[in-house]
């Protein structure tokens, strides 16, 4: 395992490992052959520089994983053996673009270019130094800028890439969280649209029940409730199941208004619950939202008293401000335990706090003398 990670390290993909190793056998063979064949040696024989020049060339497979200490061993091995022609470009390349620290590249640099001055290679012995001086800047200058270059391109390359993948990450976070507020969302509608209505016609169903034989004519009105209330359910299913394949704007959603929290009453009145409201300030047109989010908000109260309270005597209290809409829902102490034993999931006042929350308003739920009282306050969007 660890040489394999040291090999991952040196080589990050294959077609870099094919590049250096090419690199390495061309550049010993080019500079052995070239020190072989050159008039001018260093003061060891021709056939041992050459060999050196060989051996330096072999060790720039290396180059990735260690271009410092490649650097300052062909700084110091050329020195001593004068082997190295062409391949010390490639070296000091490779030490611009790999080394982490700019200043061990400057610095790697600059030691290479005095021991040039101090050590010439053999092809150039016969030079003058201010000749030796500008061919050393040159040889050293070029290949250090062009790997310096390199390098930070490849960090800005890298920055990006990264860049991408976290900005591919915070969209699969988006979309995840999205997907998630959508089935919240769907879980509400179907909550407001199944479990309420449903609730009502089941005490509806048990009033019935118990009138069949006594009233009839009770027994018919209950019937025509407990259909109209189908309906009702039925058809905003129909939507939500619409939305769900055509998207939010596929379907008009009706304006809410009093006339339907009026209607909304009735049908629990209908069913045996004894429930008054009164209103407070001049009836307007409500914004879609507000008013889908004021019904919901008297429908799960009030399929909350059918449910727990049973027959509790209930208010319904609506204040028409300028500013925003106050509802109150309250019921006093239940005199008897509820007839019907209707399921309760325990999520619809958690939807109606996200509902008005996201209006930007308040609501409050909770135990009050012995009963239980459901307000909030729903801002509407100035005119």
């Amino acid at each position: 395992m660890h040489l394999r990670g040291w090999w991952s390290a040196a080589w990050p993909t294959r077609r870099s490992r094919a590049l250096d190793v090419t690199l390495a056998v061309s550049f010993a063979v080019l500079d052995g052959l070239f020190l072989w064949f050159s008039p001018q040696h260093f003061w060891l024989p021709h056939t041992v520089t050459s060999a050196c020049s060989a051996v330096l060339g072999l060790c720039i497979v290396v180059r990735r994983r260690h271009p410092v200490a490649l650097a300052v061993f062909a700084t110091a091995f050329s020195a001593v053996t004068g082997g190295g022609a062409f391949v010390v470009l490639v070296i000091l390349y490779s030490l611009a673009a790999y080394a982490a620290s700019r200043r061990v590249v400057l610095g790697v640099a600059a030691l290479n270019y005095a021991v040039g001055l101090a050590f010439p290679p053999p092809t150039s012995s016969n030079d003058s130094f201010l000749a030796q001086a500008i061919f050393g800047i040159t040889f050293t200058g070029v290949p250090v800028l062009l790997g310096l270059y390199m390098g930070a391109r490849k960090q800005l390359l890298a920055s990006l890439q990264e860049r991408t993948a976290r900005l591919e990450r915070e969209q699969h976070l988006l979309a995840e969280r999205a997907r998630g507020e959508e089935r919240t969302r769907i879980a509400r509608e179907m909550h407001d649209v199944v479990a309420n209505r449903i609730s009502v016609m089941v005490v509806h169903a048990g009033a019935l029940k118990a009138v069949a034989a006594r009233d009839p004519a009770r027994a018919a009105e209950t019937a025509a409730v407990i259909g109209d209330m189908g309906r009702q359910a039925l058809e905003e299913l129909r939507h939500v199941i619409g939305v769900l394949r055509q998207g939010e704007e596929a379907l008009p959603q009706e304006a809410v208004t009093l006339q339907h929290v009026r209607e909304l009453i009735g049908q629990s009145g209908a069913a045996g619950l004894r429930v008054a409201l009164s209103v407070r300030g001049a009836e307007r047109p409500m914004p879609t939202a507000v008013g889908r989010t004021l019904y919901r908000l008297v429908q799960e109260a009030l399929t909350n008293v059918h449910k727990h309270a049973g027959a509790a005597d209930t208010r319904v209290d609506l204040g028409l401000l300028p500013e925003a809409i106050e509802v109150e829902i309250a019921n006093d102490p239940p005199t008897a335990p509820p007839a019907h034993d209707l399921p309760s999931g325990g999520h619809g006042l958690v939807g109606l706090r996200e509902r008005v929350t996201a209006l930007g308003g308040s609501f409050e739920a909770g135990p009050r003398g012995g009963g239980y009282a459901v307000r909030a306050r729903l801002p509407l969007p100035a005119s």
